[in-house]
C-alpha cells in the first residue's frame, strides 16, 4: 500500500496550516486509494516520525514525502535528511523516498505566475 506525507515546517499560528488541510482533503478528493498525511518540522503535529508512524500502522509499505517549501533552505539540506533517515532506520521494511521542496518544481512556478496574471 502507497501514501504520501506533504511535509511543512509549521508556524505557532493555526490558521498557518490551513492550505496544508486544503491540500489533503483535495488530495483525498482526487485520489482516494492512496492515503494521506500532513507532518510538520515544528511548532505543529504531527511530527514526520508521526506520520510515519501512523501510516506504517496502517499497512503502509511505500511512503512518498512531499517537502511543501519553496526551496532547498537549512532546513531541507540539513533537518529533513536525518529526520527521514531516521524514520528509515525505525522501519526498515517500508519504502521511504522524498521529492525535491515544491517550489522547485517548473509546473508549480508557473501556476504561481498564472494566478498572479489572474490578479491583473
Amino acid at each position: 500500500m502507497k501514501a504520501i506525507i506533504l511535509f511543512g515546517h509549521g508556524a505557532r499560528d493555526s490558521r498557518w496550516r490551513e492550505p496544508f488541510d486544503r491540500l489533503a482533503d483535495l488530495w483525498r478528493a482526487q485520489h482516494p486509494d492512496v492515503l494521506i498525511e500532513l507532518a510538520f518540522l515544528e511548532m505543529m503535529q504531527p511530527s514526520l516520525p508521526e506520520a510515519v508512524a501512523s501510516l506504517v500502522g496502517r499497512g503502509v509499505t511505500h511512503i512518498t514525502v512531499v517537502p511543501v517549501f519553496f526551496g532547498q533552505g537549512g532546513h531541507l539540506r540539513n533537518d529533513f535528511p536525518a529526520l527521514l533517515s531516521s524514520c528509515q532506520e525505525q522501519y526498515p521494511q517500508i519504502v521511504l523516498n522524498a521529492t525535491g521542496a515544491v517550489g522547485e518544481d517548473l509546473s508549480v512556478l508557473q501556476a504561481i505566475i498564472d494566478f498572479g496574471a489572474r490578479a491583473l
